[in-house]
């Protein structure tokens, strides 16, 4: 390695000002060619002999020994300055000059210089000065050595030569030192790792980025194999010469950086390895650490925090109020749990990379938080079902207790609907009530049933750590079993209560069923009542019809008493079961006033229909038997004529009811229509009368023949109007049969009625 003396970026403004400088071209004797080019302006002798200094530092001992050649440009100076450094360089660097060209002006120095000759001085001076233009410079020089300033074709930007200079010694400086302190660090790791403890106070940690020193090194490498450092692109090839490579490793710049570089990969590699394994070892430390806390944790305050926590509470506020803090415990064992679960990516990724020692590490660490963590969780969800299950029975609980107050008050408050509808809609809704209550009940008892099975799976390593887990595990359970067994007592006792207001209601449905049958009864009687009047007018033309006729009256009669029967029955049924009730407020009424009111009018009439019937059929029965005889006597026919006048007399008289009043059978056509056969009955006894008169007066005179003739003129009339009134009468007869149909079928209805 080359013995710099100095650095570039200490000189760094003179070097800039380019006051000497090394263009890579060599003389004949292939010595380096170090020019000096010399300005105009004052030029300080300091900042040349620094600058001097440095470029003599760069090439090594033994391309020094080939000697310098010096050209120094005085073709824009003055000659005093001109010998003031061709003298200097006596000081500076006399044993490596062996030729100093002084490149002169053409005509400016010829007379000045006669009275100094550089050769007369070369012993003192110790190497050989001529004075030269610039155009003969050629003579010493190969042109192809010499810049263009001088004519010749050597390329050099002393910018870009000092810009990789900097380059070169920054990384060189870096290197250096980065290379010291990586072997340090490895050799202080390498002693300290027999104890491991003090492994982590010895990770000391380069100046430098490595690989940022690495890859300026790259770098530079890759500009000096390109031979770009320091004008190495400029070279004899281009003119035709052979090719050639100017300072070679005189300068040690590529090999200097390809030894730098090959040492810093070594120790670069063994320090990365080592911070691999100090790496390792701190994520094995620190992973442990976390284990240690994560069980520490979950074995001391966790599971102290799970011991305190038993209760099941007596009320649903209560078990809201435990699955609050329960979610608390929840919440702080979350965060742990999180750890665990990064810990046991970070102990799985380790795993693949670690060796064998560290593995069983691992894995034993692992295997203590896993178990810890799935145990503790464990205990957490059994503590987590058991509230939930608490909260589930507290709830059924309330919901029961509740369905029970409101049957209760159901119960308790009085009865007293408006009609048997009423009734029977409460009665519906307290059965309703009665099976909610009793699903309500099997609920709670299965809600009890899973609580105490919740309570009871917990492992038993868990009741193990619970301070006193028998007596506090049975206390729950004797709380849940008094609170179905009161549960049950409450609703037996609504049972009871039911009972008999199922009984009270049915009684009162019966009892208003009653009161409207009743009414019912009366009504039917009325509309019998109504029938009997307007419909049961008509008579029958013969005795046979009128017998027929007066058997359904009788029928109708029974049908109308087995309704009146059936009313009574409802009413006292009533009254026993207003006493059975205690139901002082209520009473028949006067629905009982009612159906004997219209039970008497309905008797009245029934009887009155009754005689008629009775008179029609004997008075068809004797007109019958005189019209039947061939002797008849007159007492007879005048008692038919005068049954038939009651009778016609009968017709026509209206009913007369207990209270007074009175009432018509039907309409008076209907009542003519049923005298029509009475009188065709009378006519026809009328006709049997004239023929026995006939049959008397055969042998009377002619007045009597007169009068009989004008009597009979006056009966045929009559017997023509009869006749017509007989015409009549048919037509209304189908309509009494039809009529009497209609009350055959309301008669039938009736029955089935009742």
């Amino acid at each position: 390695m080359s013995n710099v003396t100095m650095e570039a970026s200490n000189i760094l403004p003179v070097l800039k000002k380019k006051l000497a400088f090394l263009s890579g071209g060599k003389d004949r004797r292939s010595g380096l060619i170090l020019t000096i080019p010399l300005s105009s302006d004052q030029t300080s002798m300091e900042e040349l002999s620094d600058t001097l200094d440095y470029l003599l530092s760069i090439p090594s001992e033994k391309c020094k020994a080939r000697g310098f050649t010096v050209i120094v440009d005085g073709r824009k100076s003055q000659w005093n300055i001109v010998k003031t450094v061709v003298l200097m360089l006596q000081n500076v660097i006399p044993a490596e000059v062996s030729l100093v060209c002084v490149v002169k002006p053409d005509e400016f120095w010829d007379k000045k210089v006669t009275h100094f000759c550089f050769w007369k001085e070369k012993d003192r001076l110790g190497f050989e000065v001529i004075l030269v233009s610039a155009n003969k410079l050629t003579r010493y020089i190969e042109p192809c050595q010499l810049t263009d300033d001088f004519g010749g074709s050597l390329d050099y930007d002393h910018s870009d030569w000092l810009n990789k200079r900097l380059v070169f010694e920054k990384f060189t400086k870096e290197s250096t030192s980065l290379l010291d302190e990586l072997s340090i660090i490895n050799e202080s790791e390498k002693s300290s790792s027999v104890d491991k403890e003090k492994s982590a106070d010895c990770a000391l940690l380069p100046s430098f980025d490595p690989e940022t020193v690495l890859q300026t090194g790259h770098e530079l490498l890759s500009e000096l194999q390109q031979r770009r450092f320091n004008g190495s692109e400029g070279g004899g090839g281009g003119q035709g010469g052979p090719a050639w490579c100017p300072m070679e490793e005189e300068l040690l710049a590529q090999p200097q950086v390809m030894k730098l570089l090959d040492s810093l990969r070594e120790q670069y590699t063994k320090y990365q390895e080592l911070c691999r394994q100090r790496n390792k070892r701190s994520q094995l430390d620190e992973i442990h650490t976390k284990v240690m806390q994560v069980v520490t944790w979950l074995q001391g305050p966790g599971s102290e925090l799970l011991k305190t926590q038993q209760e099941i509470g007596d009320s649903m506020r209560a078990a809201q109020a435990l699955q609050v803090k329960h979610e608390e415990i929840e919440s702080q064992h979350s965060e742990w749990f999180a750890v665990y679960v990064e810990l046991n990516q970070q102990i799985a990724a380790l795993l693949s990379a670690s060796e064998e020692e560290e593995v069983l590490e691992l894995k034993a660490l692992q295997q203590q938080l896993s178990d810890v963590c799935y145990r503790q969780a464990a205990q957490l969800e059994g503590r987590q079902n058991v509230l939930q299950a608490a909260q589930g029975f507290h709830s059924s609980t309330q919901e029961l207790s509740q369905q029970l107050d409101g049957l209760l008050g159901m119960l308790c408050a009085d009865v007293a609907p408006a009609d048997g509808a009423s009734i029977q809609q409460n009665l519906k809704l307290l059965e309703e009530k009665l099976q909610s209550v009793e699903a309500g009940l099997s609920t709670l008892r299965q809600k009890g049933a899973l609580l105490m099975e919740q309570m009871c799976s917990q492992p038993t390593w868990a009741l193990e750590e619970t301070e006193s887990p028998a007596g506090e595990q049975q206390d729950n359970v004797q709380h849940i079993q008094a609170v179905m067994e009161e549960m049950q007592l409450r609703k037996q006792r609504c049972e009871d209560m039911v009972d008999v207001r199922r009984l009270k209601m049915l009684q009162m449905v019966q009892l208003f069923k009653c009161e409207e049958d009743a009414l019912q009864a009366v009504e039917w009687l009325g509309e019998l009542m109504d029938a009997l009047l307007k419909t049961h007018v008509r008579l029958g033309d013969d005795s046979q019809e009128n017998r027929t006729l007066l058997d359904k009256h009788r029928k109708f009669v029974d049908v109308a008493q087995s309704t009146y029967d059936y009313g009574r029955q409802l009413l006292q049924a009533t009254v026993v079961l207003c006493q059975s009730l205690r139901c002082t407020t209520r009473s028949s009424g006067d629905t009982l006033p009612r159906l004997n009111r219209v039970w008497k009018q309905f008797s009245v009439t029934a009887e009155e229909r009754q005689q008629r019937l009775e008179l029609a059929l004997n008075f068809h029965s004797a007109a019958e038997r005189v019209l039947q005889q061939e002797c008849v006597d007159t007492e007879s026919l005048d008692e038919v004529d005068s049954s038939g006048k009651t009778l016609l007399d009968r017709l026509t008289m209206p009913v007369i009811f207990p209270d007074g009043s009175e009432q018509y059978f039907g309409t008076p056509s209907d009542t003519a229509a049923a005298a029509e056969s009475v009188r065709e009955r009378l006519l026809l006894v009328e006709e049997r009368r004239l023929q026995l008169q006939e049959a008397r007066l055969h042998n009377d005179d002619e007045e009597e023949e007169e009068e009989e003739e004008e009597m009979l003129n006056g009966q045929e009339s009559r017997l023509d109007v009869i006749g017509e009134e007989l015409s009549e009468k048919e037509e209304q007869d189908e309509e009494e049969e039809e009529e009497e149909r209609e009350q055959d079928e309301d008669l039938e209805r009736a029955k089935q009625d009742c």
